[in-house]
């Protein structure tokens, strides 16, 4: 009985009618259909739905460009490249853009780890560049530069000159002007070669134009001795007089006051004259200095710098002994300020227990 039921409920469950009315096709003919929506246009960048599509897409092309350039260096057989060649290779002053003004190029929020990875692949084309530049390729180290040109600062000359000195001028007469600095003081530094006497050579080269050097001061020769040989020598070399030796004197004007005048102590005098002692010019050049500001040994110790500054660049052989004596480097100590409630920068006043 319950398998019947069974039998009949599930044949049941299945209608052998349909429930929906039917509508002909003919009448359908005259009926307005939904209007279909026009297809999506598809974007320009693979990149477009990343929300920082413009960056993408540098970053992309970098990569691009990095991957073909090292494809050609390779057939060139420029890479890889062994590191004794690599220590060789002149050294990159790349000044890439900043995050800030990246992302405004960009038109894209940038993050500090999309920024690294945008300058990484920004040095390794400059690396390229520079590998190009140095094998005689400059077609390609030309496109190169083109391409990062993009996206270092326009200042870059002004900031690659930071911190290096300027090249130190020579005027009508062959005067080369320098500035001096030790501690408050300031040294303004005029140095001319001095006229050597008619018959004689020049105690040093200048390389001022030639044209441009004219006599300015009258060179003072020292009192002349009567020469003698050796006594106990009746012939030979040693009972001959040896020849006079002629030494022209270096006039040093400080405030058109001597040097011996302007500076009493030995001490500040010998600072003053060091550079010529070190650079073997004494009596080459004369010496007009304008000092203003602090004492004497910040006043002698800016003219120093002043005077190595214009003996260097008279005699440009003379430059590596004068760095190498630190000549050429400003002393960057200064006198410590004076702190509240101290009698100095440190001294305490004298304790009082009552």
């Amino acid at each position: 009985m319950n398998i019947a039921k069974q039998a009949a409920g599930g044949a049941l469950r299945f209608r052998t009618y349909a429930t929906a009315a039917y509508v002909p096709p003919a009448s359908l003919e005259g009926m307005q259909r939904a209007r279909i929506p026009p297809p999506k246009p598809k974007p320009e960048s693979p990149t477009f739905y990343t929300s920082r599509a413009n960056y993408y897409d540098q970053l992309l092309a970098l990569e691009s460009a990095a991957k073909q350039t090292r494809s050609a260096l390779q057939q060139l057989h420029l890479l890889p490249l062994p590191q004794f060649a690599q220590r060789n290779l002149p050294p990159l002053q790349p000044v890439w853009k900043s995050k800030v003004d990246l992302a405004e190029l960009m038109d894209a929020k940038l993050t500090t780890s999309r920024y690294r990875r945008f300058v990484t692949q920004l040095n390794q084309l400059n690396e390229y560049r520079r590998l190009a530049e140095v094998a005689g390729h400059t077609e390609l180290a030309t496109r190169l530069q083109h391409v990062l040109d993009m996206f270092e600062r326009e200042n870059k000359e002004a900031i690659l000159a930071r911190g290096k000195s300027k090249p130190v001028k020579f005027d009508e007469f062959g005067r080369s002007y320098t500035v001096g600095r030790r501690k408050e003081s300031t040294a303004r530094v005029w140095v001319i070669a001095t006229q050597p006497a008619p018959g004689e050579q020049p105690a040093s080269s200048s390389t001022a134009p030639a044209s441009t050097q004219s006599p300015v001061t009258e060179v003072t020769p020292l009192p002349s001795v009567p020469a003698t040989g050796i006594a106990g020598f009746t012939s030979g070399p040693l009972s001959m007089s040896p020849a006079p030796i002629k030494v022209s004197a270096t006039n040093i004007l400080i405030n058109n006051i001597p040097l011996a005048d302007y500076f009493p102590h030995l001490t500040d005098r010998e600072r003053i004259v060091r550079p010529f002692r070190v650079a073997g010019l004494l009596g080459a050049y004369n010496v007009f200095a304008l000092v203003r500001g602090g004492g004497s040994t910040g006043q002698s110790g800016a003219l120093a710098l002043g005077i190595a500054k214009g003996l260097a660049a008279h005699v440009p052989e003379v430059e590596p002994l004068l760095r190498k004596a630190k000549m050429l480097k400003r002393d960057p100590r200064m006198v410590e300020r004076k702190k509240t409630g101290r009698a100095k920068a440190r001294k305490a006043y004298t304790w009082v227990k009552r």
